[in-house]
């Protein structure tokens, strides 16, 4: 049992990097120096998608984790 779950962890760990990894931030590096072009906009289509199924990962993760820690 902690075999699986020790590959389900890995798993989504790596799915959960490269859900991250995805994420396009449109400011680049303006946000560091304060340069005024950051504009607030809402999420949508694909980017939206990938928002909610890197929460989705990370809640999988945090479950998975704690079974580890009791079957352990």
């Amino acid at each position: 049992m902690q075999d699986y779950l020790s590959v389900a962890q890995i798993l989504l760990s790596i799915a959960l990097i490269l859900a991250v990894l995805f994420q396009v931030r449109g400011g680049g590096l303006g946000g560091i120096f304060g340069q005024p072009t950051a504009v607030f906009r809402t999420k949508r289509g694909v980017e939206k998608t990938l928002f909610q199924l890197t929460i989705a990962l990370v809640i999988l993760f945090i479950i998975v984790s704690i079974m580890t820690l009791r079957v352990s």
